[in-house]
């Protein structure tokens, strides 16, 4: 299928077959159906959510096969490919031999809109700062919607604006690396680069496969379009300083280019003026003053009032699974990181506390340098790892902290209370995938929230 020129993308009796019955590909699937396409959808799963989903696309005319993929998925004009399927699958690698067109569900979607787009993504702190972004973007002018990587599918708010245009909507679309794989004409309007570290390297092999993977997101803009961008960050310095698009730049150094510069008290903008003080802001850490600066930048590049974005600095809390205190036992504080799913967060989650600390780390294994966190362990009382990571981190850290293995996150909670003293944290701050033992990290963070609540019935 030609998709060279995407004002002239047809889906009209197309053959469209995606791939997974996540989120993402359950919406896509419904999005193609609508614009004219004869759609079949796959997924090895056979899960109880998966045969729900099924049926549901079933009654609207879409085909549906699950449990394993047969060749009819190779009968297609185009493949519409669900994120959490490598580029490196078999059936991926087959598909492009037979000369299938591939893309993602957000280049998809992206082909029915009109409706301006602010894409974020980053290492760390993506969730939080699309959710800053939407806050800031809600105003009686803009309608700021949240999508992508966190909220719904890109391609369910899309089908909805086609049924229900709304003139003030404004996408505001977390990125993950796994989205960017397959991009033809994905184009924001404004690019939001937070931080580039070590991440997601058993799927992408090496640290420049990962970045390229990253950098694709702001592949198709142009002279008129913005990329925001912390220039504190080496990689993306070195990768974004030769773009054709227009440039903001924010971070903690001394820098005249910088449009809005962090100190330790103030927030200033490119005048030297200050733009807000950090004790006025709401939500703790240095890490979050860098989420809330990437977010106002974006948000005033679209015409958002100062007030209002100086509101969101003051009344902005933090969101579920990111350094979020749970509850609080014979003194001891219990604090869900479950969104801290590589190593680099889990720096930022030490960094944030000087009380001691119980460490409950592991997982499914990413192919993060646990090591990294060495110098960053000296008010850790002791590491808890579990999961299929548990040896690979007892490898990493055993000679520096008091490491206990336990098998499971349960374990690693009921041991967690006996070792610590009141005044004292436990933070649930991974560093892994929670796919060992979980669906995601918000059930692994939930489960962490009920285990630890059911501690005070036996303190």
């Amino acid at each position: 299928m030609d998709i060279s020129n995407r004002n002239t993308i047809d889906l009209k009796d197309k053959k469209i077959v995606v791939i997974g019955l996540g989120l993402s590909g359950y919406a896509a699937a419904k999005l193609a159906i609508h614009c004219g396409a004869h759609v079949l959808i796959s997924d090895p799963s056979q899960s109880d959510i998966v045969k729900s989903r099924g049926e549901e696309l079933s009654e609207i005319g879409i085909s549906v096969e699950l449990g394993s993929y047969t060749d009819n998925i190779y009968d297609a004009d185009l493949w519409i490919l669900s994120p959490g399927v490598p580029k490196n699958e078999p059936i991926v690698t087959h598909a492009l031999v037979k000369k299938i067109t591939i893309v993602g569900e957000i280049e998809f979607a992206s082909w029915f809109t009109e409706s301006p787009i602010i894409a974020v993504t980053g290492s760390n702190g993506k969730t939080t700062t699309v959710n800053i972004l939407t806050a800031m973007c809600q105003t009686d002018s803009t309608h700021g919607v949240l999508a992508g990587n966190v909220g719904s599918a890109f391609s369910k708010n899309v089908l909805d604006e086609i049924e229900n245009p709304d003139p003030n909507q404004v996408y505001i679309l977390e990125i993950s690396s796994f989205q960017m794989e397959f991009i033809q004409h994905f184009h924001p309007n404004i690019s939001v680069f937070l931080n580039i570290t070590p991440d997601h390297l058993d799927r992408h092999g090496s640290m420049a496969d990962y970045t390229s993977s990253k950098m694709n997101m702001c592949q198709n803009q142009g002279k008129s379009d913005t990329i925001i961008y912390n220039g504190d960050d080496p990689i993306l310095t070195e990768r974004l300083n030769n773009v054709s698009s227009q440039i903001k730049i924010f971070g903690f150094n001394e820098n005249s280019e910088y449009s809005f510069r962090i100190n330790a008290a103030n927030i200033y903008d490119k005048s030297k003026n200050i733009y807000i003080k950090i004790d006025e802001i709401a939500l703790p850490g240095p890490h979050n003053v860098a989420n809330l600066t990437a977010a106002a930048m974006a948000a005033k590049t679209i015409g958002i009032p100062d007030d209002q974005i100086q509101h969101v600095f003051r009344s902005f809390q933090a969101i579920q699974h990111r350094l979020e205190n749970v509850a609080t036992i014979s003194g001891i504080d219990f604090i869900n990181d479950s969104k801290a799913t590589n190593v680099d967060a889990v720096k930022v989650a030490l960094q944030s506390y000087t009380q001691p600390i119980i460490l409950i780390l592991g997982g499914k294994d990413k192919g993060g340098d646990f090591t990294q966190l060495l110098p960053h362990t000296h008010n850790v009382k002791a590491v808890l790892a579990y999961g299929q990571a548990r040896d690979i981190i007892a490898t990493a850290l055993e000679d520096a902290v008091r490491l206990s293995l336990v098998e499971g996150l349960k374990d690693a909670v009921r041991l967690s209370h006996q070792l610590a003293s009141s005044g004292d944290i436990v933070l649930l701050s991974p560093g892994c995938a929670s796919f060992d033992q979980f669906t995601s990290y918000e059930e692994r963070g939930d489960m962490f929230k009920k285990w630890a609540n059911e501690l005070e019935q036996i303190a």
